[in-house]
């Protein structure tokens, strides 16, 4: 059984349990499997080589979870080819596919959590009570260490996107 950690988050300020460990900067990035379509899967070794900034959201269609989503499509520009830019929720893909159609998004990728939950009990994301991720980024080196991590502590909050736009710099 996973490792359960509570009193690290809240919704709405009612407490929550996440699934999985706390990871911090110099931990190896686990791996995961998660959904890029209905049947089609990527993992962590799909971007080999890569700068990698992930984005967690509970859902595309919430108010924070859409400007997350939108800044950091914004912020892909400036960061060039060596950067992939991960948002991971448990949105089916076909809602997520729609949302980013609806919203223009197309520098950020859209990948699903919705099947395993691999990536949210891995990452110490997965919420026991309502199996959405929690907020969080990280940023992973091209050698697959993680160098920055934000787990936020209300659901609600934005994340420190200057913060993780300087580390994945750092990188470059």
């Amino acid at each position: 059984m996973a490792q359960e950690r509570t009193g690290v988050a809240t919704l709405k300020g009612n407490p929550i349990t996440l699934i999985g460990p706390e990871l911090k900067a110099g931990d190896k990035a686990p791996d995961f499997t998660v959904n890029k379509d209905l049947m089609n899967t990527v993992s962590l070794s799909d971007y080999a080589g890569k700068v990698k900034l992930i984005s967690v959201v509970p859902s595309l269609d919430t108010g924070v979870c859409d400007a997350q989503t939108r800044r950091f499509n914004e912020e892909a520009a400036g960061l060039g080819e060596n950067v992939a830019i991960l948002t991971i929720s448990v949105d089916l893909p076909f809602a997520q596919s729609r949302w980013c159609g609806a919203a223009g998004i197309d520098k950020v990728v859209t990948l699903s959590d919705y099947k395993t939950k691999s990536f949210g009990e891995a990452y110490g994301v997965l919420i026991k009570e309502i199996q959405l991720d929690m907020r969080s980024i990280f940023v992973i080196d091209a050698n697959d260490t993680i160098q920055y991590v934000e787990y936020l502590g209300e659901m609600t909050e934005h994340p420190n996107y200057e913060a993780a736009v300087a580390a994945v710099k750092a990188l470059l």
